[in-house]
């Protein structure tokens, strides 16, 4: 049997199989909320037989968002919203959903991917707002710099991590990952290039971790017992004198001592002098050193594309499962034709069975009540 396809358990969750859909912004809200693309999104990533759906970086503040289109969970409006949607949802499938809980700091206020603005806004541009960072530093050199965080400032931001985690759990997620990746808001508390503090939220390694672990520990207080908290990080900031593998191999044994669920490994996105070599499974050694240095399960994630590459990664004890991003906006079943590559069963909803392909009767198998 294919490892790919075998359960695994995040906490308490336990996942059919280690296909996991890796958060990815769809830049389709209004003031944070949920619009008819992200019913239809959702409803497709249930159906896609995955063993856990992860929907996109989600603000805990209207300041923390990516863009002004990004999706938010600030307030009751919100979670109402999401509530009645996965509610729906899960008459259709009983795929988990997660959420990923975020604040963009620094690189916040951007246009979406398709408009007309390339990079940041200023403040009193359309659609802007100030930004804020640990540091007066701006992601380019040439743009609005973000306002320096105060502590009165750091403890609202820990404040409404907390408060997004509890809607989160109103809502009807099963799991929530905490976003510490790619040059937001945690992210740049981490990294020496872009935390310039001299208080105890900067300066050495402990300090610049305290922010993550504090709003871990303020997430897990305010969520029921064992509910799973997982996190992603960027295992290195591929920028000399910044986040590394070494420190994120720190940070994950830390994390594991207070219980995180996985470590998702990704890498870059802090540093505009980022010098990254792409191809094929480029972040799997960093997922595959962090997995050696603890027993917490790791995702690993980047440019895995085939069902033969996840299957020799897990077969290699690099991961413990597999994060699909690009892949499955590209094919929304490709758990599907991976469960036939490898010569498994998935199951899926009733209404599909009679387009089992010919000679693969064991392919498709009802949902397990």
């Amino acid at each position: 049997m294919s490892l790919l396809f075998q359960p695994i358990q995040f906490g308490h969750l336990k996942l059919h199989n280690r296909i996991i859909i890796a958060p990815m912004c769809q830049y389709s809200s209004n003031d944070g909320e949920l619009s008819y693309w992200h019913e239809q999104q959702w409803a497709s990533y249930a159906l896609s037989g995955a063993g856990l759906c992860i929907i996109e970086a989600t603000a805990i503040q209207p300041e923390g968002r990516i863009s002004f289109a990004d999706l938010g969970l600030w307030n009751d409006k919100h979670c109402a919203q999401i509530k009645a949607l996965l509610s729906k949802i899960k008459t259709i499938a009983p795929t988990p959903f997660a959420i990923q809980l975020a604040h963009a700091g620094r690189k916040a206020s951007c246009d979406t991917p398709w408009g007309k603005r390339n990079g940041q806004y200023k403040p009193d541009e359309a659609n802007g707002w100030q930004t804020v960072a640990p540091s007066a530093l701006p992601f380019e050199p040439s743009e609005n710099p973000p306002n320096t965080l105060s502590k009165t400032e750091i403890e609202k931001v820990i404040h409404d991590f907390s408060l997004a985690a509890q809607r989160a759990v109103e809502a009807g997620f099963e799991l929530i990952e905490l976003h510490a990746a790619h040059g937001y808001l945690l992210h740049q508390f981490l990294s020496p290039l872009s935390n310039l503090r001299n208080d105890e939220y900067g300066g050495s390694f402990e300090n610049r971790i305290r922010l993550t672990l504090e709003i871990f520990d303020a997430i897990k207080k305010v969520t029921p017992k064992n509910y799973p908290i997982g996190i992603r990080i960027s295992a290195t900031d591929w920028v000399d004198g910044g986040w590394d593998l070494e420190s994120s191999i720190k940070l994950s044994q830390t994390l594991e001592e207070l219980g995180i669920a996985y470590i998702h490994v990704t890498s870059g996105g802090l540093h505009i002098d980022q010098k990254i070599e792409v191809y094929p499974e480029y972040q799997v050694p960093f997922a595959h050193e962090i997995k050696k240095a603890i027993n917490t399960p790791v995702i690993a994630f980047g440019l895995i594309t085939d069902p033969q590459q996840a299957e020799r990664i897990l077969q290699a004890k690099q991961a413990d499962a597999i994060g699909i991003g690009r892949g499955i906006l590209y094919d929304p079943r490709w758990p599907w034709h991976a469960a036939a590559v490898l010569n498994e069963s998935i199951a899926i909803a009733p209404q599909y069975f009679r387009f089992q392909p010919r000679g693969a009767n064991h392919l498709f198998k009802a949902y397990s009540t």
